[in-house]
């Protein structure tokens, strides 16, 4: 697998989820190297000058204003990861922590944070050899960096804490021997530089990002079976109609649809059963379309911060400029992640909704009730709605704007955060919960096909079809649908559905 080549500044999603998810191998570009270098060689000018820099020759937060002696440098850096190395709550899964390890390797190659080249190579080793640190989820305000979470992976960079290796939970420094490796000594400015960002709301906000795109296009192709299922009008989804209010993810959608919907042999037009359909069907490029604008919004914050130096202090060594500044508040991220939660969460609230048209005798136009095989008998998947009522309930607690939230600390130091590591929690969270509330719609308009029949439905959407029946049987008879709904929720996250859809429909909006 060919390597990426960190430079600091051509990081994407995409790539981010290729390391996360699939190992790929990273290797610092040699430009980038130059640039570590040669900013490390002003942090030692800057020691040897005896010059009064933030974290180098102070303390940290409110005891800014505390000179540490040069020859405690060292000890000064150390005590920052040990005593920050205090977050609690569950560990991050091994992807997303890849993706820390990789975002924060990535910042360092832009060559203003004052970190040694061995330090950042033993970063990317780490990655590499497959060392990832422990690192609890819980304990970041989203300013002043992710501190508390960071200072874990630190902690195993010097042979502490503890970190996965293999798949077993081990102490840090067993984990780098088992990979051939040795533990740095935290110099001068480095374990500042190592904590003092932005990296963990970031990667669980990039991975759910890549999440939530693979999810708005699958859940056009599900909305599009139901449809079918329904009987709908596929006339709403007409250019004409998008055109007159242009926006480019309503039209995207709208075209979506009707690729999607062609060779249908269930659709039906204006006036044939009913002059126009419900809004959860009839208004799914302006939803749908609407999710899509809260995805383009949230990449665009993405693709700047994961190629963003965020650390403080920062060091301009072209211009012999050391600068305390503000790059490790989250704000911008917290934003986009809370309005990532809104804008999925309303793609599961309408995805419900049809999810309620197939199982309800009164709104379903014919369809057994419940979908049931036996209606009275047996129950057919009537609590499946329940499931996603419930969810779609959990998603609109989850979806309260962390962002507007801040409490002081250190003193008063640092009086304003952005609590956008809990923004990014909560929205990897939400889209967890769309799956499984898309996975209801599709199990449920699958059943529907089977009454109207299969054999009718759009060789696109039957692709669909055909990918869930490989794992989800008919439910002819009453049964556990639980795993059911979990397993497709893991197949729609995946990619690899949507993948099979594109192959017969051509690429998607």
């Amino acid at each position: 697998m060919k390597p990426i080549v960190l430079d600091g500044a051509n990081l994407t999603p995409e790539l981010v989820a290729d390391v996360a998810y699939h190992y790929r191998p990273v290797i610092v570009a040699d430009d980038a190297m130059k640039r570590v270098v040669k900013c490390r060689e002003m942090v030692d000018e800057l020691l040897a000058s005896g010059q009064v820099v933030y974290g180098v020759t102070t303390g940290f937060g409110k005891f800014s204003d505390v000179v540490v002696s040069p020859q405690h440098g060292a000890q000064l850096q150390v005590n920052l990861i040990r005593s920050h190395a205090c977050a609690v709550g569950n560990p991050l899964s091994e992807p997303v922590v890849r993706a820390i390890m990789l975002l924060r390797a990535n910042a360092l190659c832009r060559g203003n944070s004052g970190i040694t080249p061995e330090t950042l190579q033993l970063l990317i080793d780490c990655i590499n050899k497959r060392v990832y640190p422990v690192i609890p989820e819980q304990g970041s305000l989203g300013a002043s960096g992710d501190l508390a979470p960071l200072s874990h992976l630190v902690l195993v960079l010097i042979g502490e804490g503890e970190a996965y290796d293999q798949g077993k939970r081990v102490s840090g420094l067993q984990a780098l021997a088992n990979a051939g490796l040795q533990p740095i000594t935290l110099q001068a400015k480095e374990g500042l530089a190592l904590i003092n960002g932005t990296q963990i709301m970031t990667a669980i906000g990039t991975l759910s990002y890549v999440k939530s795109q693979r999810l708005a296009k699958i859940a056009d192709v599900i909305a599009a079976m139901t449809v079918e299922t329904l009987r709908g009008i596929p006339d709403a989804y007409a250019e004409e109609v998008q055109l007159v209010r242009p926006y480019p993810e309503q039209i995207g959608v709208a075209r979506n649809l009707r690729t999607l919907l062609q060779g249908s042999r269930h659709t039906t037009r204006q006036g044939e059963l009913r002059v126009q359909d419900a809004y959860s069907l009839r208004c799914l490029p302006q939803v749908h379309g609407a999710t899509r604008q809260v995805l383009a919004y949230t990449l665009d914050k993405l693709n700047m911060e994961i190629n963003a130096a965020t650390d403080n202090p920062l060091l301009f060594p072209e211009k012999g400029l050391v600068i305390s500044g503000g790059n490790f508040h989250g704000q911008p991220i917290a934003f986009a992640m809370d309005f990532l939660k809104i804008g999925m969460s309303e793609l599961a609230n309408i995805s419900e909704r049809r999810t309620e048209r197939l199982v309800n005798p009164a709104l379903s136009g014919g369809l057994p009730a419940f979908l049931s095989h036996s209606p009275g008998l047996g129950s057919g998947l009537m609590i499946t709605q329940y499931v996603s009522a419930s969810l779609v309930s959990e998603n609109k607690v989850l979806a309260h704007p962390a962002s507007v939230d801040s409490i002081p600390s250190s003193a008063n130091q640092e009086d304003h955060v952005s609590m956008g590591t809990t923004a990014a929690r909560h929205a990897e969270q939400v889209i967890r919960n769309v799956a499984k509330v898309l996975a209801i719609e599709l199990i449920c308009a699958a059943e529907a096909a089977d009454f109207v029949g299969a054999s009718g439905l759009a060789p696109a959407t039957r692709v669909l079809y055909d990918s869930l029946r490989a794992i989800v049987p008919k439910v002819d008879e009453d049964r556990s649908t639980s795993a059911d709904i979990e397993r497709t929720a893991k197949a729609l996250l995946s990619g690899e559905w949507l993948e099979a859809v594109e192959a017969v429909s051509g690429p998607l909006y």
